[in-house]
């Protein structure tokens, strides 16, 4: 064990909607840490540039092009996974999207495919990868959710309706798998990830918070060391807010 309390030398981590975003601070932050690397989103390109970084720190890398919502190409990432590393330690549920549409004018396609981002597609990958965990060292599951779960805002209801569920999964995932499986929620507030490029100047400079701003997309990081690492042994099914305050 190194001076580093987030020491994650020799694990394994699979970061989905990993090449950009929180999702990519969070890769960057695990290899810093000693971890290997697994970045799945949709464009492949994006993957490599985000794994090349990674092998830059000296760490192992795997890109992989995935739609997270399609669970057939979601079990094909677990088997291309545990057939190129052996196991996973480490899982992060990052994929999602969150169209503002007024409720009376969202489709049936656009509310199952936000419910299929959002928790149809991250309650397959982590169920199957819980299972494989419990049969094997155990691990940790990490879903990034949104404070919009906690206090629904108008014109997102598919998007807040689907992380609620998601915050429940996560607390029943963490009785179902415990005790060798832990599963915990990031609940996530405004941060200026490239969804903020859409938003106004003063939507961008300040939030509804008690911090009174956006996160930086890097304030998410401290969060995720905490939650993937042995510091957090006695913490799961938890809903650890990083909202500013909301």
């Amino acid at each position: 064990m190194s001076g580093d309390p987030f020491d994650l030398t020799g694990k394994i981590a699979l970061v989905t909607g990993g090449s950009r975003g929180l999702g990519l601070q969070m890769v960057r932050a695990f290899a810093k840490a000693g971890a290997d690397v697994i970045i799945a989103s949709r464009k492949l390109e994006a993957c490599e540039a985000a794994a090349e970084e990674v092998r830059a720190l000296g760490r192992r890398a795997m890109a992989y092009a995935v739609h997270a919502a399609k669970w057939d190409e979601i079990d094909r990432l677990i088997e291309a996974a545990y057939a190129e590393f052996g196991r996973i330690d480490i899982l992060v549920n990052n994929a999602g999207m969150s169209p503002a549409v007024a409720s009376h004018e969202v489709t049936e396609q656009l509310f199952d495919s936000v419910l299929g981002l959002n928790f149809k597609g991250p309650f397959r990958l982590a169920s199957q990868v819980a299972h494989r965990m419990s049969q094997g060292e155990g691990g940790v599951i990490i879903n990034v959710s949104s404070s919009g779960a906690l206090m629904p805002l108008p014109g997102v209801i598919p998007y807040s309706g689907a992380k609620a569920a998601l915050n429940a999964m996560t607390v029943s995932l963490a009785r179902e798998y415990g005790p060798k499986v832990r599963v915990n929620t990031i609940s996530a507030g405004p941060f200026l990830t490239d969804i903020a490029k859409a938003w106004t100047p003063e939507a961008r400079a300040r939030a509804n918070n008690a911090l009174g701003r956006p996160g930086r997309p890097e304030e998410v990081v401290t969060t995720a060391l905490y939650l993937a690492s042995p510091l957090s042994s006695f913490t799961t099914g938890a809903i650890v807010r990083v909202d500013g305050g909301q």
